[in-house]
């Protein structure tokens, strides 16, 4: 794997979601306008053609100018892993709304640690570091989803434990799916727009220890007990 040139260029493992030619990665693109590198919100939510479980994903969004409307109705969209777990989009600078709501928020269920909106029309990024829950062959829960978000290069959530989906208009729950899933941009009838979009299925090192570990001391070895 090689990285890329600065940490928000794609690495060369990663999956192109948007480079800013087209949305042919993506199910409803044509109903988004895409116009000199940056796709804005159309007609209806967009969601990946290709699924993903464990990941890290990065976008980055601008809130729309001039500015209009307050709380949830300015500059409103939102991430969705696995297309069930939101991570907001908001407009989220000097603009009051509920704690659980706001930009970086798993709605509903955790605000960010911290608000790192930039004003409107600046650019945001997102670098989303997802676990997907799993499930039993029972359909039972056996480990939940954990979500790591860092906004703008600040940490606003660290690991958090995901109560289950992220609704609106009910208590969160988990229900039985697949290990993956789609990634979806919500249109909430406010132009938010997006740019470079890519994402890395994340697979931890597999191996075997050849020998047990040990202290070196010079070139003197104790081995650890």
């Amino acid at each position: 794997m090689t990285p890329g040139e600065t940490n928000a260029d794609a690495p060369s493992d990663a999956v192109i979601l948007f480079d800013g030619a087209d949305l042919s990665e993506w199910k409803n693109g044509d109903k988004w306008d895409v116009k000199d590198g940056v796709a804005s919100t159309g007609k209806g939510m967009i969601t990946t053609k290709q699924e993903f479980g464990d990941c890290q994903l990065h976008i980055e969004w601008s809130a729309p100018t001039p500015v209009k409307g307050s709380g949830q109705g300015r500059g409103n969209s939102g991430v969705f892993m696995m297309g069930r777990y939101e991570i907001q989009v908001l407009d989220s600078y000097d603009n009051e709304t509920y704690f659980d709501g706001q930009a970086g928020a798993i709605y509903k269920q955790t605000p960010p640690s911290v608000n790192a909106t930039r004003p409107p029309g600046e650019w945001n990024t997102y670098d989303i570091f997802w676990t997907a829950p799993r499930f039993g062959d029972d359909q039972k829960l056996v480990s939940p989803a954990y979500v790591t978000v860092v906004h703008n290069g600040v940490l606003i959530l660290n690991h958090f434990e995901l109560k289950g989906d992220t609704p609106y208009n009910r208590p969160p729950e988990y229900k039985a799916h697949k290990p993956v899933g789609p990634i979806s941009l919500q249109d909430h009838g406010n132009p938010v727009r997006f740019r470079n979009i890519w994402v890395r299925e994340f697979k931890p090192a597999v191996g075997v220890q050849e020998r047990e570990p040990f202290l070196r001391d010079g070139k003197k070895e104790t081995p650890i007990q």
